[in-house]
């Protein structure tokens, strides 16, 4: 029989699965639902910095009464993030009651502002791990790609300064060099990192001459985003926990993403499309080819496939891109 225990961020899980931070995760009675259905850890509905600076914004504005008091815009600002805060402690207390799985709780940065602090807070509430979803838009045309990394590592030390529990950072691909990053993130106390986020993208609607958003929900071919990068990171920067994430829908991308060196894969836009159904087939599917191979363990085929692991390990450059079309007639 196949054994699909894992460990990440040095916690035990049933099986390589975990569903990742959305609305799916954001209420105790679907997270059961989950975990019923065979999940193997979840990581909670994020709280938004970037939501509660808007919401501080919207008030001030609302009230010109605000704008003439300069002590409203630190009451308010106080009062909408402890609100927020308390609403995600007490949630990931009822959670951590009520299920048996590792709970991941998960911040939203856009900055190393003070209210990162709040994550001992939900240490305190039980989490057994944070993950720091950091993502930041340059558009000051002068601002330095050094500087654009450095707030990625001052929100980690931020956090690690006032956490003893195992953190990870979930960030996207728009960086010059991933594997110098992933280096440096592992360099200053991360213990994983989530490749990669999926952003929200804005879109055009012709129609409304506005903006609108495009596609919120990944499609199997988005792997290609994750599967290269897991291959090269898990090779070279072998002390992190990599929770391989986007377009994976089915058993068939979780067995690549391990092949290519991920301890665990994150699900969130195929429990959206197809519901937790999906858990056990997904891990149907795993057991499956485990069997096919013989292979026993997870650890048997995991990084089997990755940059330092296969004979030719240029196939995982882009140069090889460009041979792949030069050799077609």
């Amino acid at each position: 029989m196949s054994n699909l225990e894992t460990t990440y961020l040095g916690l035990q899980l049933i099986n390589p699965l975990v569903a990742a931070s959305s609305g799916l995760t954001g209420g105790l009675e679907k997270i059961k639902e989950l975990e019923k259905a065979g999940i193997g850890a979840v990581v909670l509905k994020s709280i938004f910095e970037e939501q509660i600076n808007n919401e501080v914004t919207s008030m001030l504005t609302k009230d010109q009464h605000n704008m003439d008091y300069p002590e409203a815009e630190d009451y308010i600002k106080n009062y909408l993030r402890d609100n927020s805060v308390n609403e995600h402690i007490h949630l990931l207390a009822e959670v951590k009651k009520a299920v048996n799985i590792p709970v991941i709780a998960s911040i939203n940065c856009v900055s190393s502002d003070e209210w990162t602090t709040f994550a001992k807070d939900f240490e305190e509430a039980g989490a057994d791990a944070i993950e720091l979803n950091v993502f930041y838009v340059p558009t000051d045309r002068n601002e330095k790609p050094g500087v654009v990394e450095q707030l990625y590592i001052d929100v980690l030390k931020k956090v690690k300064s006032e956490v003893s529990i195992p953190v990870s950072v979930k960030f996207g691909m728009n960086h010059s060099n991933i594997v110098g990053m992933a280096d440096k993130l592992q360099a200053n106390g991360a213990k994983g990192i989530v490749m990669f986020n999926r952003f929200y993208e804005p879109d055009i609607d012709l129609d409304k001459l506005e903006l609108s958003s495009s596609e919120v929900f990944s499609s199997p071919s988005d792997i290609r985003r994750s599967l290269r990068w897991v291959g090269l990171v898990s090779s070279k920067v072998t002390k992190l926990d990599i929770a391989a994430s986007t377009g994976i829908h089915d058993g068939n991308a979780v067995i690549k993403q391990i092949l290519a060196g991920a301890q665990v894969a994150q699900l969130c836009s195929t429990l959206y499309l197809n519901g937790a159904a999906i858990i056990p087939e997904i891990l149907t599917g795993i057991s499956e080819f485990m069997k096919k191979w013989n292979f026993k363990k997870l650890d048997d085929f995991r990084g089997r496939l990755s940059y330092k692991n296969i004979p030719d390990p240029m196939v995982y450059e882009r140069s090889q891109f460009m041979k792949y079309f030069s050799n077609r007639k």
